[in-house]
């Protein structure tokens, strides 16, 4: 008689075990290395956005468009339909494949309404896109405008256009599309309270955990990278923004000052 050779029950379950404790090794690496790869392509969706803006500010004497009509501009070519509530941008620019970030491509469920003049649409969140709803099409994204850039209008700056980009200085303090959950955002005020909790901080606009307790940014130097959650306070959102105020090490901010969900993050 031949005896066949085949596994046992135990060896079965050793198998079993081996491949489980590998897994639970390996895959959260493997999300982790996803989060890194999503984080890069985000950044290289901003350093694009950094390209369309130096040529739009090219061809108009180094002016960028308003707050109202750059959203027309980040809507890209879904803005070039003959609607009549479209402002002059200058050509069309095609933006759909970089409108998000690859960890927010999805529309938010429920409240958190916005408008921008004839634009209107609902908020996302840390991991969700916003969505122009009006007027048609709707539109995802999932990066806002610094919502103060129009303060660094200069004098006698062309009708209709802001922020003289040839005439400012330190651009690569100066933040100018980041992740967030409205086509709009950024801090207005250095000694307001950081949000007490996340979905707080959705609210605001681009106080997220997106990255790894960062979110990327492009300044008006078009150069992009990764911005820690705390440094947000130092950065130079407006002309008169104190970029050594109460929430940064300059100020004397202590650790324990911070909400317990900001706690954790880098100084700065």
């Amino acid at each position: 008689m031949v005896r066949k050779s085949a596994f046992t029950l135990i060896e079965l379950l050793v198998v079993i075990s081996i491949i489980a404790l590998l897994m639970a090794i390996f895959l959260p690496a493997l999300s982790r290395v996803r989060k890194q790869a999503k984080a890069v392509i985000c950044l290289s969706h901003l350093k694009q956005w950094g390209t369309t803006f130096a040529l739009y500010t090219e061809e108009n004497e180094g002016h960028l468009p308003g707050l109202g009509a750059t959203v027309w501009l980040m809507r890209g070519a879904f803005a070039s339909e003959g609607d009549p509530n479209e402002p002059r941008v200058g050509r069309s620019i095609r933006t759909q494949g970089i409108a998000c970030c690859p960890t927010a491509t999805k529309p938010r469920e429920g409240l958190g309404y916005f408008s921008i003049g004839e634009l209107k649409g609902h908020r996302g969140a840390t991991f969700r896109a916003w969505q122009l709803t009006s007027p048609a099409p709707p539109f995802l994204g999932s990066y806002g405008l610094n919502r103060s850039l129009d303060l660094f209008t200069t004098i006698g700056s062309q009708l209709g256009k802001s922020v003289d980009t040839y005439s400012l200085r330190n651009t690569a303090r100066i933040p100018a599309i980041l992740d967030s959950v409205r086509p709009y955002g950024g801090l207005v005020n250095p000694f307001s309270s950081p949000p007490r909790t996340e979905f707080a901080g959705e609210i605001q606009g681009c106080i997220i955990n997106r990255h790894n307790g960062c979110i990327n940014g492009l300044f008006l130097d078009w150069s992009v990278r990764p911005i820690g959650i705390k440094e947000l306070w130092t950065l130079k959102w407006c002309p008169d923004f104190e970029t050594a105020g109460r929430w940064t090490r300059a100020g004397g901010v202590q650790p324990a000052d911070w909400p317990e969900w900001i706690r954790r993050f880098k100084d700065y």
